[in-house]
């Protein structure tokens, strides 16, 4: 869901970082600035800045957690055809 208005701060850090693994429009769009992609980075980095986070890019945001998360996965299967 978008923000109406476009967030600062805290907010704007855990918006983007829950859209981040959806790329950078989505994430601006999310977030409240649209197609404000360069005011969108600016206020980013300002927010992470004063949250003490030094980013380059909105991957930075993406955790290791959130990349386990997505390759976990279990295989349930027999060890061979006859132990079915």
């Amino acid at each position: 869901m978008s923000a109406a208005q476009p967030l600062y701060g805290t907010d704007l850090v855990d918006c983007a970082k829950a859209s981040a693994k959806q790329g950078i429009e989505a994430a601006a769009k999310n977030c409240g600035y649209g197609e404000d992609i360069k005011g969108f980075q600016s206020h980013l980095k300002t927010a992470c800045s004063e949250m003490g986070i030094s980013i380059q890019g909105l991957g930075d945001l993406i955790t290791d957690q959130q990349i386990a998360k997505e390759t976990r996965r279990t295989e349930i299967a027999p060890d061979s055809p006859s132990s079915l």
